[in-house]
């Protein structure tokens, strides 16, 4: 693995005004904070400030030129990093620790609430570069996709949505407001006219967009289901292998030894608290990922063995229509629509929108989605191939709305991050 990393940041949009920011923990300095500064290859330690809400003490946007043009930086090893990309600038804070609070969709106070920007996330370690493109918290304007090259002659690619994306998505959640009367239109955040992003369901309260009750006629059936003698099996895919559930006479889901009592919706949307919380059991902990993306998904009725295959996703209602759109929408199908969305059968392809390689040589992120319109992405410069299953660590999603960074770090570059500072 390298200690630094070639990234080419590529405006396939028809914006003059982009620029990009990068943001994480630099894992050579101790594991500080940091930013990579505006000349693209220096990075930024932000200093203990006097109060809280203190600007930074240097200006880290890096632009992005004219339409067409590639700008090409350079990083060191980053665990839990994202490349945030924003028409105009960005305004990042210190709170004393340092703490540095990122941009947040979800406080309309925030500085940066009627601004569009979206951002991608990565880590490189030791082991490898592993980044995805992210709609936990919500899809933007601005579409992403990421190209990884490596030294092997391989590629991966994620397309990301076209330059339409934003808009399709949002006509299609009026649309499902319409059909079952819940409040997907709701998540549409809008500013001058038009529509700047759109939030995942999990953070609808923070839009007057509840979900509450949503899912509980689902997890009623569940556990009809699952009480009347049927079985269903998690393939836990680590050492405990297939395990077999079923509802015990305390009303628990019994997997294997694991006792799970009744989710509701807002543990279904989330999937960090309730049962799916965890713990010090790493069989618990090997459950929970497979579990709650087949109740976010809606699977459990349709099939007994879980992951399932991608057919099944979605097919029910009540489901995560945000989750499902975003699937549809996107060129290739993928992008990380939940917490557990890299969840899948073994050989399965690929949902959740992420690259990742133990001999990265570039990493191209393409923003604009012209090319991903027309199916095909310029950057991409080797023919996409399918990459073997590799394991990596996968912590729990974190909690919404943190104080240190608001946007909340998702699934593996978190664990990615803690396995490399712990």
């Amino acid at each position: 693995m390298p200690d630094s990393l070639q990234i080419a940041l590529k405006n396939d949009s028809d914006s003059d005004h982009l620029h990009a920011y990068i943001t994480g923990i630099a894992i050579q300095q101790g594991g500080q904070r940091c930013l990579l500064k505006a000349n693209g290859h220096d990075l930024y330690f932000p200093q203990n400030p006097p109060s809280i809400g203190s600007a930074l003490a240097e200006d880290c946007a890096i632009p992005l030129g004219h339409p067409g043009s590639t700008t090409t930086v350079t990083i060191p090893q980053i665990a839990g990093g994202r490349i945030w990309i924003v028409e105009g600038k960005l305004t990042f804070l210190l709170n004393p620790g340092p703490a540095l609070v990122e941009p947040s969709v979800l406080n309309p106070s925030d500085p940066n609430a009627s601004v569009n920007f979206g951002f991608c996330e990565f880590t490189l370690n030791n082991d490898q570069l592993y980044a995805n493109i992210s709609y936990v918290d919500f899809a933007p304007r601005i579409p992403i996709a990421i190209t990884l090259n490596q030294s092997s002659g391989e590629s991966q690619h994620v397309a990301g949505m076209a330059p339409d994306g934003l808009d399709r998505l949002a006509d299609s959640l009026r649309q499902q407001a319409q059909k079952d009367g819940r409040p997907w239109d709701k998540l549409l955040v809008q500013h001058e006219g038009r529509v700047l992003r759109v939030l995942n369901a999990t953070h609808g309260n923070a839009v007057g967009a509840s979900f509450d009750g949503y899912y509980e006629p689902f997890i009623e059936e569940v556990w009809r289901k699952y009480s009347s003698g049927s079985r269903m099996k998690i393939n836990t895919q680590a050492g405990p292998g297939v395990l077999e559930g079923h509802i015990n006479h305390k009303g628990e889901l019994m997997i294997g030894d694991e006792a799970f009592g009744k989710p509701n919706s807002a543990d279904v949307l989330g999937c960090n608290s309730g049962p799916f919380t965890t713990g010090p059991s790493p069989t618990r902990n090997a459950i929970i990922p497979r579990l709650a993306a087949a109740f976010h998904r809606s699977t459990l009725l349709a099939t007994d063995e879980h992951p399932s295959a991608p057919s099944t996703f979605y097919c029910q209602n009540p489901t995560n229509h945000f989750a499902r759109l975003v699937h549809e929408i996107n060129v290739d199908k993928k992008g990380y629509a939940f917490a557990y969305d890299d969840v899948q059968p073994d050989g399965g392809e690929d949902q959740s929108g992420k690259v990742n390689a133990g001999d990265p040589v570039l990493f191209t992120v393409t923003l604009g989605g012209k090319s991903a319109a027309g199916g095909r992405d310029t950057a991409q410069q080797q023919p996409m191939q399918q990459q073997p299953q590799q394991s990596y660590d996968r912590a729990a999603p974190p909690p919404p709305g943190g104080p240190e960074h608001q946007g909340g770090w998702r699934g593996k570059v978190k664990g990615l991050a803690e396995k490399v500072l712990h």
